[in-house]
C-alpha cells in the first residue's frame, strides 16, 4: 500500500509513519505550547557543551556553562558570563551563533524512515537530490512518549550528537524568553542589530 504525493511520486506506509512521528516529536519540541530539555552537544569532539533550552514556536532561551541567550522573536541578547558582556542581534540573524545557525533544517527537503531500536524509534531523514541543508539526521524516539532522546546530525564532514535528557513539554510563558535587563545592568552591552 502506498500514498501518492502532491508531486506525484510513491510514499511507502513507513515513510508516512516516520514523517507523521517525526513531526509529532518535532512539534512536541519547537510547538507553541513549549519544551524544556537537558541537552548534551558533542561536535566531532572538537566542540562540547551542554545545558538547558527552553523553545516555543520561534522564541528560545538557553543556559549552559559559557552562555545564557533569550530569543523572543524580535531581539536575541547573548549574556558571556566570562566577560560580562550582552551582545544583542536581530533574532533572525545569522551572526549570532556561529553553530546553531549553520544547521538550518527545512522538513520538506528530506525522505523519512522509521525502525524500531532497543533504545526507541529510529527515525533517519536524508536530505533529497539537489536539496541543500543538512545531509542526514537521525532522531530516537521513546517508543511510547515521543519524547525525543537523541539527534545525530550530518552536515557534510561534521558529525554532530545531542543527546536530550529531562525533556518536559508544555508549562511555559512568552516572559521567560524576554531579556531581564534590569539584572545585567552592570555589564557591557555590544549592539550589533
Amino acid at each position: 500500500m502506498t500514498a501518492l504525493t502532491t508531486q506525484g511520486a510513491k510514499v511507502t506506509p513507513n515513510e508516512q509513519q516516520a514523517r507523521r512521528l517525526f513531526d509529532e516529536a518535532y512539534n512536541l519540541v519547537f510547538g507553541p505550547k513549549g519544551s524544556q530539555l537537558e541537552y548534551s552537544v558533542n561536535i566531532i569532539g572538537i566542540y562540547k557543551t551542554q545545558g538547558t533550552i527552553w523553545n516555543m514556536g520561534k522564541m528560545s532561551k538557553f543556559a549552559d556553562e559559557r552562555y545564557i541567550a533569550w530569543n523572543d522573536d524580535v531581539t536575541y541578547y547573548r549574556y558571556e558570563r566570562k566577560k560580562n558582556t550582552v551582545t544583542i542581534y536581530d533574532a533572525h540573524s545569522d551572526e549570532r551563533d556561529k553553530y546553531a545557525t549553520k544547521f538550518k533544517f527545512y522538513p520538506e527537503n528530506y525522505t523519512y524512515r522509521i525502525k524500531d531500536d532497543k533504545k526507541g524509534l529510529l527515525i533517519t531523514l536524508k536530505l533529497k537530490d539537489k536539496a541543500k541543508g543538512i545531509k542526514e539526521i537521525r532522531t530516537l524516539i521513546d517508543k511510547y512518549t515521543h519524547y525525543p532522546k537523541r539527534v545525530r546530525i550530518k552536515y557534510g564532514i561534521f558529525h554532530v550528537t545531542i543527546k536530550i535528557n529531562n525533556f518536559k513539554p508544555g508549562g511555559l510563558t512568552k516572559q521567560m524568553f524576554t531579556f531581564p535587563r534590569e539584572q545585567y545592568a552592570g555589564c557591557t552591552f555590544i549592539d550589533k542589530r
